[in-house]
């Protein structure tokens, strides 16, 4: 597979000895003139990779704030296809910013998984993470992406022993993303010790990055996390400030972006003071 945005982005934080931030967001949230301003002030702020929120109705991995995240975006009539845009409207004014799709295979299925990776890597994504696609079926969905020259990003949690991690890693690229605590998004303590431990023994598996995500919401857990994983992956506690935001009707006020960018640089910080 031919290197992409990922592996050069993870590379370039590698050499200058600071952790890449991963920030997610939801796509249309909350709603889509919105989003795509927030999705573009993200690398300024200091987000070196974006995961981008495919919304879906059954959110099974995520806690509340994502999931009330997707049902903002849901309301708003959002859809596949305006995520698409989101992505092509972003890579007229950023070509460098690697851009992963993360969520549901039910919405992938209904396009036909070939074609929809197809419009992925058109439209401009770099990866997918997909939670409910299992390595046991690596043929329906994480093979056509990587054909497509897509990375197909896996996770592995406090629960992959090393008799699963292999086939885990099988057929991921780009980085791996470490679950770092057991259960939903947004939800658990962070003990960054565990978490060194379990980055330690992925990486004698594998020589891709490992990020770690679910349960960073401050700058001192950015740097603590990023001590020993190569990114940080940020996402509750940014559509919170986008809820948190909204006037009394729900809607986006002139508060709503900085909200979210006023903390990316705050983890965005940490990041860089975890390898210092």
């Amino acid at each position: 597979m031919e290197k992409t945005r990922i592996d050069t982005r993870f590379a370039a934080c590698k050499a200058e000895n600071r952790a890449a931030l991963v920030g997610f967001i939801t796509a249309g949230d909350p709603d889509l003139d919105t989003s795509l301003e927030i999705f573009k002030a993200l690398p300024k702020a200091g987000v070196d990779v974006i995961e981008l929120g495919m919304p879906f109705s059954d959110p099974m991995a995520e806690g509340v704030p994502i999931q009330l995240a997707t049902q903002r975006a849901l309301a708003g009539g959002h859809t596949m296809a305006k995520t698409f845009d989101m992505v092509r409207a972003f890579r007229k004014e950023d070509n460098e910013t690697p851009i992963i799709l993360m969520g549901y295979y039910n919405p992938i299925y209904v396009r036909d998984p070939k074609a929809f990776v197809k419009d992925a890597k058109e439209a401009g994504v770099d990866g997918m993470i997909v939670v409910d696609v299992p390595p046991e079926h690596d043929d329906e969905l994480c093979i056509p992406a990587r054909e497509a020259g897509v990375n197909f990003i896996r996770l592995a949690t406090p629960t992959t022993d090393e008799k699963r991690l292999p086939k885990v890693l099988e057929n991921t690229s780009g980085f791996v993303y470490y679950v770092s605590v057991t259960g939903i998004t947004g939800t658990g303590a962070l003990d960054a010790d565990k978490v060194a431990i379990a980055v330690k023994s992925i990486k004698d598996h594998t020589d891709l990055p490992v990020a770690v995500g679910f349960g960073v919401k401050t700058p001192e857990q950015a740097e603590a996390i990023g001590r020993n994983a190569d990114g940080v992956v940020v996402g509750s506690v940014l559509v919170n400030a986008i809820k948190d935001s909204l006037d009394a009707d729900g809607k986006a006020t002139d508060k709503t972006v900085s909200a979210v960018t006023d903390i990316v640089k705050g983890l965005a910080d940490g990041c860089k003071r975890a390898k210092a």
